[in-house]
C-alpha cells in the first residue's frame, strides 16, 4: 500500500518524467509513502488503471500535457468508476490555463496551476492530515530554485541504460513569443551551477551517457553554457571509445566566441543543438513579439554547419498570423540552404494560456478544438494549404530527416525545394502513398518514378544516385527500380505503367 503515487503518460516509454521525479525529491518525510507510475501513449488503458489502483493510493498526482490529455481523461474517468475515494490532483502547462473550460480539470479533485515542486507537497499533507484544502484550483508558488531539492538521484538504473535523462540549468525565458508559455515567464534563472555540475557527475558515473538539457535557453549565458559544456567534453575527452550525447537549445543568434571555442573541439555524435527559427519573416517575428536578427542567426547556423560537428536540428512552425504559404516556403527555401541536418516542419498549436491567442480575429485563426489544438486556417493560409503543409512534413521526415537521401535529395530539391517538394508531396498524396506504410524500399520506388517520369531527370542518374543511397541506409533488399535494372532496363517503364508500379506500398 502507497498513499501517494505521482503518474502521468509519455509520449513514449523512452522519455523519462523530470517532472515527477521533482514533485518525490521534494516530498520531504512524505517519499517513503510515495512511489512513481509512468505509462506510454502505447499502454493499454486497462494496464495502467490496474497498475495505479495496485498501490491502494489515496492521492494520485498525475501530470498534464497537450499530448496526453486526452488520454489523461480516459484514465481518470476509469479511476472514479474503480475507487470514487481517491483524491486526484493535476498539475502541468495543460491544466495551468484555462481551467474553468477543461472537461479533466471538472473531473479531479484539485489542480495546481504553474510550479509544483513545493505545492504539491504542501496540498498532499492537507489531503492526507488535514484541514482539507477549501480551493480546487491552486496557484503553485515558485520557490527560489536553490531550495529546491534536485532528483536526479531518482533516475534508476533502468532509466540511466534506456532511457532519455532530461536535465534543466536553468528555467524560465526572457523572450517573449506568443506561441510559446515562456513568454509569460519574466526572466530565465539559473540553478546554482555548482549543484548542476555535481547531479551531471554523479548521473555520469553511475553510467548515464545520454543528457537532454530543457533549458530554454541554453546559450543565453555564454559562462554558463561553457562550463557544462567543458564537463562533457573532459570526458569524452578523458574517455574517446565511451561516448556522451547531450541535446540542448539553443538561442539562434546568440553564439559568442566563448562557446565556439568549445563547441568546435566535439567529436561527431556528441552534441545536438535544437535551433527554432519558426519564421524568417520579419513582419511576422514583430507581430508575435519575437525577437531575432536573422542575418546573425544564419550566420551562426552556417558556423556551426560548417565548423562544427554537431547535428543541428532546425524548427520552422506553419500558420503563424499573417504568413501566408508564399512566406513559408520562402524561409523553408533559406533554411534548406544552410543544410541543417533536419528541418522539423511543424503545425502551429495554440498553447492554453499562450498569448498568440491575441491574434485569433484579427488574423481568422482558426484552431482545433481537440488536443494538440493545431491551427485549422488562417486569413493568409487556407485549411487546404494547411492540410498540404501537414503532409508535406510527414513525407519531409521520411525523405529530407531520415538522412537516407543525401545524395539524391539534392536533385529532388534543385533550386526551388519548398515548391518541388511540395509537388513531389502533392504526387505521393494523388497515389494514396500513407507515410505509416512505407518501406524504404517503396520510397526509393517512388522518388525514382517521380525524377523521371513527371521530372523528367536521366534514368541512368537518378537509378545510380538511389542505389548508392540504397546501399548506404545498410539495407538488404532491393528496391524495384534495381531488380529491372539487374534484368536489363535501368529505369521503370514510361508512363502509366511505371506510375502504377511505383505508388503499390508494400508491405511493413
Amino acid at each position: 500500500m502507497t498513499d501517494i503515487v505521482l503518474a502521468t503518460v509519455n509520449a513514449r516509454w523512452t522519455h523519462a518524467a523530470l517532472g515527477l521525479r521533482y514533485l518525490m525529491a521534494n516530498l520531504g518525510e512524505l517519499q517513503s509513502r510515495a512511489c512513481i507510475e509512468e505509462f506510454a501513449l502505447a499502454t493499454p488503458l486497462d494496464v495502467m488503471v490496474d497498475r495505479l489502483l495496485s498501490h491502494q493510493p489515496r492521492v494520485l498526482g498525475l501530470s498534464v500535457y497537450i499530448w496526453n490529455v486526452a488520454r489523461s481523461i480516459e484514465l481518470i474517468r476509469r479511476l472514479r468508476a474503480a475507487d470514487p475515494q481517491l483524491k486526484i490532483v493535476l498539475g502541468g502547462p495543460e491544466v495551468s490555463h484555462e481551467t474553468d473550460s477543461q472537461l479533466i480539470v471538472a473531473l479531479a479533485d484539485h489542480v495546481i496551476t504553474g510550479p509544483g515542486d513545493i505545492s504539491f507537497a504542501v496540498l498532499v499533507r492537507q489531503l492526507l492530515n488535514g484541514p482539507r484544502p477549501l480551493n480546487k484550483v491552486i496557484a503553485g508558488v515558485q520557490p527560489e530554485l536553490s531550495d529546491i531539492a534536485l532528483p536526479y538521484a531518482l533516475y534508476d538504473d533502468t532509466d540511466i541504460r534506456q532511457r532519455h535523462l532530461y536535465v534543466e540549468a536553468s528555467r524560465g525565458c526572457p523572450f517573449k513569443c506568443e506561441f510559446c508559455l515562456s513568454a509569460l515567464d519574466k526572466t530565465a534563472w539559473p540553478f546554482p551551477l555548482p549543484a548542476v555540475l555535481h547531479e551531471l557527475a554523479q548521473l555520469y558515473e553511475r553510467g548515464a551517457r545520454r543528457f537532454r538539457f530543457v533549458d530554454r535557453t541554453f546559450n543565453l549565458k555564454a559562462a554558463t553554457g561553457r562550463a557544462i559544456l567543458e564537463f562533457f567534453l573532459e570526458r569524452i575527452e578523458r574517455a574517446p571509445t565511451d561516448p556522451v550525447f547531450a541535446h540542448f537549445e539553443l538561442v539562434p543568434d546568440h553564439l559568442p566566441d566563448a562557446l565556439k571555442e568549445v563547441i568546435v573541439r566535439f567529436p561527431a555524435g556528441a552534441l545536438q543543438f535544437e535551433i527554432g527559427i519558426q519564421s524568417w519573416n520579419p513582419q511576422v517575428q514583430s507581430r508575435i513579439s519575437r525577437r531575432q536578427d536573422n542575418d546573425l542567426a544564419q550566420t551562426n547556423i552556417r558556423w556551426l554547419r560548417t565548423h562544427s560537428q554537431a547535428h543541428l536540428h532546425v524548427d520552422l512552425i506553419a500558420g503563424l498570423p499573417g504568413e501566408d504559404l508564399a512566406s513559408f516556403g520562402e524561409g523553408f527555401d533559406r533554411l534548406v540552404s544552410l543544410n541543417p541536418h533536419e528541418i522539423q516542419v511543424g503545425v502551429l498549436k495554440r498553447l492554453r494560456g499562450a498569448p498568440i491567442a491575441r491574434h485569433t480575429v484579427q488574423h481568422g485563426m482558426r484552431y482545433a478544438d481537440e488536443a494538440p489544438y493545431e491551427v485549422i486556417e488562417t486569413a493568409v493560409m487556407s485549411a487546404q494549404d494547411l492540410s498540404r503543409v501537414r503532409r508535406f512534413a510527414r513525407y519531409w521526415d521520411l525523405y529530407g530527416n531520415s538522412g537516407r537521401f543525401s545524395r539524391t535529395l539534392p536533385h529532388l530539391l534543385g533550386a526551388s525545394p519548398f515548391a518541388r517538394f511540395m509537388a513531389f508531396s502533392d504526387w505521393l498524396k494523388a497515389r494514396d502513398a500513407g507515410t505509416h506504410r512505407l518501406s524504404l524500399e517503396t520510397q526509393m520506388e517512388l522518388l525514382h518514378a517521380w525524377l523521371i517520369t513527371v521530372d523528367g531527370q536521366p534514368v541512368e542518374s537518378v537509378s545510380s544516385l538511389l542505389e548508392q543511397d540504397y546501399a548506404a541506409s545498410g539495407a538488404h533488399g532491393r528496391a524495384g527500380f534495381m531488380a529491372r535494372g539487374l534484368a536489363g532496363g535501368r529505369g521503370p517503364a514510361h508512363g502509366a505503367d511505371a506510375l502504377t508500379e511505383a505508388a503499390a506500398p508494400s508491405a511493413p
